[in-house]
């Protein structure tokens, strides 16, 4: 991005997909591992002796959409926000807010800020501890508005009065992009590209990053890999069907194995008892053998009728 002769490098990381699940258990995980993952890769370069050409690719902000149905948050948004807010600056926005009137938007968001302040939801917040009147306002006025209402467009339509701007073009007007009186998207542009992004990048310097780094230093060597998690739900489920299912074919094999080993000492059993009994016939026939040679012999005595 340009602006006023100054350029940014940004880099902006979607999340197609997220809760269209039927089972949303754990669907936020894979952006807890994503946003760690960056951790990790910055702490490893610190680790390194030569820190020249250290390439930040840490998550500074996390804009998490909040679906305009006018009621409050979903048991899933407020799961994943707090999983998410502990690891990085989450910013909560309103997605097509022109769907709501003004009075059902306002409502909304106190609703929407309430479940936050009840759940402990941590959400970033710009600092108020300032000496210029300006910029206190201006952080006063951007904390009021949250979560931030958002129109989004890129066409540009026509208004009643001729001017040419980016918006949604209805029946009843135009909602305009970039009229505060519409919706915050100037606010919230101002907030990530403007005035509060060094807040941003020195947010997750100092409180984000360091907490990871101290939990990693905490629980493992220096220079050590990172353990690895465990893998995604539906992984895991996979997995244990399949060892339940190899389970299953083992103890089916071992009753096999049983039963094949009582046959075989049956069969035995059976081949010694006969063996036993060819035995005692062969000692019988010995001893017959042997009784009429016995008789045979030339001092034996004979006895006939």
């Amino acid at each position: 991005l340009e602006e006023k002769m100054f350029n940014v490098k940004l880099n902006v990381v979607d999340t197609p997909g997220f809760g269209d699940y039927v089972d949303n258990n754990d669907c936020w995980l894979p952006v807890v591992d994503f946003i760690e993952n960056q951790y990790e890769q910055y702490l490893r370069q610190e680790q390194q002796p030569v820190r020249k050409g250290v390439v930040d690719m840490r998550v500074h902000a996390c804009l998490y959409f909040i679906r305009p149905n006018g009621h409050t948050l979903k048991p899933l948004d407020v799961r994943a926000m707090k999983a998410i807010g502990a690891r990085v600056n989450l910013i909560p926005v309103i997605a097509k807010a022109d769907t709501l009137s003004p009075a059902a938007l306002r409502q909304f968001k106190k609703r929407v800020m309430d479940v936050i302040d009840a759940q402990s939801i941590r959400i970033y917040q710009p600092p108020i501890e300032t000496e210029d009147e300006h910029s206190l306002q201006r952080n006063k006025d951007i904390i009021s508005a949250m979560p931030f209402a958002i129109i989004g467009s890129d066409k540009e339509v026509r208004t009643e009065d001729g001017r040419l701007v980016k918006g949604r073009l209805y029946p009843w007007g135009v909602a305009e992009v970039e009229n505060d009186q519409h919706c915050d998207f100037k606010k919230l542009r101002s907030l990530l590209i403007r005035t509060h992004m060094l807040d941003l990048i020195s947010t997750t310097e100092e409180i984000h990053y360091d907490k990871y780094r101290i939990t990693q230093m905490k629980t493992r060597k220096f220079g050590e890999p990172k353990l690895k998690k465990a893998d995604n739900k539906k992984f895991r489920e996979e997995e244990d069907s399949l060892r339940s299912r190899f389970t299953e074919k083992v103890k089916l094999e071992e009753n096999r194995f049983r039963q094949w080993e009582q046959r075989l000492i049956a069969e035995r059993d059976r081949l010694n008892k006969d063996l036993e009994q060819e035995h005692n016939l062969v000692k019988q026939l010995e001893s017959e053998i042997e009784a009429i040679a016995n008789s045979g012999s030339p001092n034996g005595k004979f006895f006939r009728k």
